[in-house]
């Protein structure tokens, strides 16, 4: 299963939208931060409908900007349960693990 996302043009890339394939993580260093939002809204969309209970967003430890950005999205999300920073051996607070809903919940 694949899923698009789009490249900004104002950073020298196309616009036009570029196929990935849907895994249990997404890592985030090659996105800006104003592309986060969007872009976790569409992988968790995706990752729902491969049908993942658990995926682990790779967003870095620098200062906190990137990680504040992904757990706002989850906070807001129908489709995340819970979510936390990694254990450590999975990243630790560069990476935020999330549990979603079953496709099969209402």
């Amino acid at each position: 299963m694949e899923t698009l996302y789009e490249t900004l043009d104002a950073e020298g890339f196309s616009e036009e939208p570029i196929a990935l394939p849907v895994e249990d993580f997404i890592d985030l260093h090659d996105f800006s931060p104003k592309e986060i939002p969007s872009l976790v809204e569409e992988y968790l969309c995706q990752a729902h409908q491969a049908g993942f209970r658990e995926v682990r967003i790779i967003h870095g430890r620098g200062k906190g900007v990137q990680r504040a950005i992904v757990q706002s999205v989850l906070e807001k999300s129908p489709l995340v349960l819970s979510f936390s920073d990694a254990p450590p051996e999975r990243g630790g607070w560069g990476a935020t693990i999330a549990f979603l809903r079953s496709p099969n919940d209402s």
